[in-house]
């Protein structure tokens, strides 16, 4: 876990979700490569053809970008996929439920947390709510994460200025008394930084836990 800024009073977290509410190397793996198949196949690549290109394309966009990284919407983008069909492949591609099982660890940590600081949890994620719903159900905290922004909210893919403001609008609450938290710092934590928010950069859900359990019992980092 790595701090960059926690604010004095925390009104709403920001969580992303794939990486960040879990740690599951291969399902976010295969949240990209079945899509770079399904493209291959509609395109009459192969698999492997596809999955070049396109990482040739993100490797070069980062060199021409300062080294940023570029989100696999956005990149679709170049190619002549537009979001709505991004949309469309991952709400009818994406399987949580074969991956991801319930975290009663994650569960209590943010029941803690929400119970002590009174905070509202908002999630921002390049997927569709659809999908992000799906996982958020297969983890057990649907019922504490309600309320997703996601690529469909804004027809907009992170780093999106639209989506936070649609976060900060959902929760009523002002950035600077926001703390975003997620696992790639220039698609979850760089422009929540220049909004005035805090931000923290996680490994996975352990980090998480730990983060929550800090927050709720008033703990120094």
């Amino acid at each position: 876990m790595k701090i960059y800024s926690i604010p004095d009073t925390i009104t709403t977290i920001i969580f992303d979700i794939d990486g960040t509410l879990y740690t599951n190397s291969d399902y976010v793996k295969e949240q990209v490569d079945v899509q770079l198949r399904h493209w291959a196949k509609i395109n009459g690549m192969s698999a492997d053809e596809a999955r070049k290109k396109m990482a040739n394309f993100r490797e070069n966009w980062a060199l021409s970008h300062g080294g940023e990284k570029i989100s696999l919407g956005n990149a679709f983008i170049a190619f002549g996929v537009d979001l709505e069909t991004s949309i469309k492949w991952r709400n009818e591609l994406l399987v949580p439920e074969n991956y991801l099982k319930v975290d009663k660890k994650l569960f209590d940590a943010l029941s803690a947390l929400k119970k002590t600081k009174c905070v509202s949890y908002v999630c921002v994620t390049n997927n569709p709510v659809q999908a992000a719903k799906r996982t958020l159900k297969a983890l057990g905290v649907e019922k504490l994460l309600p309320q997703v922004v996601g690529l469909d909210s804004c027809k907009k893919s992170k780093p999106a200025k639209e989506m936070l403001e649609l976060a900060l609008k959902i929760t009523g609450a002002k950035a600077e008394n926001c703390l975003s938290v997620g696992d790639r710092y220039d698609i979850d934590l760089a422009l929540p930084l220049q909004l005035g928010m805090g931000a923290v950069l996680v490994t996975g859900v352990e980090d998480v836990y730990n983060l929550c359990n800090r927050l709720s019992e008033n703990l120094s980092f």
